[in-house]
């Protein structure tokens, strides 16, 4: 029987004020994703460098780049149904450990095969972390502003890649391609100790399993434990569901959209990371103003989803998002124009990771907001790894069309086309839920309002089936 006047455990999260233990979940999830992109974009920096020392041919990097890809796509399916199943926090715990010591253990790579087996197994930890930081900050953050505080925290990612980009251009000249690898892999075994300290497991994911105690204890550090009315079972409305419920409930055609957009939009991005700086090192420039070039990339994605936020809150998200996909592709195809110019490159870099990248990462905020607790984890991991299959596809692609002998405004070119057809996804899928929007009778009505309204309102009314996205 539940205390009069007190609440239940989803509205003192989603009506309550942000806490400073919130907030340091937010900064700790931030800095993981921070070490994740950092680590994920370590080898675009140094393989202008590793082709020169092996006096490899850069076609012979596309399968280098395709394998931590692959292990990425691997080890988000893996590590997003890990993370529904047995908690957040222990699994993000587990993949950070993975990629730090594989990092630690690449220097010592001597061939390309080699090179790529540790990074695939790089690419398992990397990938594997996403869904459970992702759902962390997803599930500490009130509902009014889940999609603002998880695009905030994403944009730890390409912050990585940028500060990344720019220790490598003094870590390489000074010590070394190998430097950079000990570095991204001693940051997470810094970082790890602390943030098991410090970080509780998801209160939602435990609320599922129905942990009265270790709620309490959440709720006392939360300083919110007087409010509770001792509710704590959620599994008659938010049901522990396989892969299949991906496709159950009105999720289906927005779930197939999502993987669409995600696909896309991760292939260009990883195109892009993977081959500016070895173009911009055919041109002529050094690998300096090559990492630089990629530094500027991600400085713009993160200048980007601050941006495209706040428009989407305004617009609302799958207009807004799939109108910068448009505008990046233009920037995109610049870049092929303007790799022989240093200030060029770095201007349609910026331009091209504010807009295409930028509303790749406020598609992860909007995945996170789509997939309720039971199922986020899971959702984004699956959505993820679809990406990776992009992502696998767009550096190799890039290895294909240059041992063919495209030139670089072909190749970019090329590269925009898929922006293109990631924003036509993302339109397809706003159109598909106004009109779904506008039938009273479907029971697979997913509001584009909503999505825009979830930021700046209070959390929706929750039906039997907790479709996040109903009314």
């Amino acid at each position: 029987m539940q205390a009069i006047g007190k609440l239940d455990l989803e509205s003192i999260i989603d009506e309550g004020r942000v806490s400073g233990l919130q907030i340091l979940i937010f900064l700790l999830c931030g800095l993981v994703a921070m070490v994740d992109g950092f680590d994920t974009q370590a080898i675009a920096f140094v393989a202008p460098e590793i082709m020169t020392a092996w006096g490899a041919a850069p076609s012979a990097f596309g399968p280098v780049f395709g394998a931590g890809l692959l292990g990425g796509l691997l080890g988000a399916l893996a590590f997003g149904a890990a993370g529904d199943r047995f908690g957040r926090k222990s699994t993000l715990s587990c993949a950070v450990l993975v990629f730090s010591l594989a990092s630690l253990l690449t220097p010592l790579a001597h061939s390309t095969a080699m090179l790529a087996t540790l990074r695939f197994v790089t690419g398992i930890g990397l990938g594997g972390a996403l869904p459970s930081f992702i759902s962390l900050t997803s599930e500490y953050a009130p509902k009014r502003l889940r999609s603002t505080l998880v695009g905030a925290m994403f944009c730890g990612f390409p912050l990585g890649a940028v500060l990344g980009g720019g220790a490598s251009a003094l870590l390489i000249p000074a010590f070394g391609w190998k430097s950079v690898f000990v570095a991204g892999g001693l940051l997470p075994l810094f970082i790890l100790p602390l943030f098991v300290m410090v970080v509780p497991e998801s209160v939602r994911y435990l609320a599922l399993r129905n942990d009265r105690a270790a709620i309490a204890q959440i709720l006392r550090r939360l300083k919110a434990e007087s409010l509770w009315n001792g509710d704590s079972d959620y599994r008659a409305v938010m049901p522990h569901s396989p892969v299949a419920n991906l496709f159950t409930q009105g999720r289906a055609s927005a779930t197939f959209l999502l993987w669409i957009a995600f696909f896309l939009s991760l292939l260009l991005t990883y195109f892009l990371i993977n081959w500016i700086p070895v173009v911009a090192r055919t041109n002529g420039l050094d690998i300096g103003k090559a990492v630089l070039a990629v530094a500027m990339l991600n400085l713009g994605a993160v200048a980007g989803c601050v941006l495209l936020g706040r428009l989407a809150d305004r617009f609302g998200p799958t207009r807004t998002i799939g109108c910068a996909y448009l505008v990046g592709a233009v920037a995109i195809a610049a870049i092929g124009f303007a790799g022989w110019s240093p200030r060029l490159l770095y201007l349609t870099s910026f331009v091209a990771g504010a807009f295409s990248i930028g509303a790749q990462m406020c598609t992860v905020a909007l995945c996170a907001v789509f997939y309720e607790t039971g199922l986020r984890a899971t959702g984004i991991g699956w959505a993820m790894g679809i990406g990776r299959t992009g992502a696998i596809a767009g550096p190799v692609m890039g290895g294909v069309l240059l041992g063919a002998g495209v030139t670089p405004p072909v190749l970019f070119t090329v590269a925009g086309a898929t922006s293109v057809g990631a924003a036509l996804a993302v339109l397809v899928l706003g159109r598909l839920m106004r009109r779904r929007d506008n039938n009273p009778r479907s029971h697979e009505s997913v509001r584009e309002d909503t999505l825009s309204r979830s930021a700046a309102q209070g959390p929706l009314e929750r039906t039997s089936s907790d479709n996040a996205f109903t009314h």
